[in-house]
């Protein structure tokens, strides 16, 4: 009787060690995953940032960076209008401040042109 007990008992440890070993290796690869996707954001953002070095003077980089810290989203949706164009062929030479608030004033979303009507 004894040795029933214990052979269901090692029984138990031994489908409980796999489920362990199962669980580490799917949370190791999970990780790995994880690190993977974050080096490649990182590559990603780091093409995008001298990408934008060659488009833009230093004053509308700064420009950018201080919407970036205001608006992080908006900053993004501006990068990818910027390389979008720069694809395409839009931009000729590099793009100087006045340039860049031109292209922000026409890419934004105006409040001037809102009209209220009274009933």
């Amino acid at each position: 009787m004894v040795t029933t007990q214990d052979n269901e008992l090692s029984i138990l440890r031994e489908q409980r060690r796999l489920e362990l070993q199962k669980q580490l290796q799917q949370q190791a690869s999970a990780q790995a995953d994880a690190e993977i996707k974050a080096q490649q954001a990182q590559v990603d953002e780091q093409n995008i940032n001298a990408a934008i070095k060659s488009i833009l003077s230093p004053e509308a980089r700064s420009r950018l960076a201080t919407i970036a810290m205001a608006t992080p989203q908006r900053a993004d949706s501006i990068k990818v209008a910027l390389m979008k164009m720069n694809q395409e062929g839009r931009i000729q030479g590099i793009i100087n401040d006045e340039q860049f608030k031109q292209l922000l004033a026409s890419q934004s979303k105006s409040r001037h042109s809102a009209s209220i009507r009274r009933i």
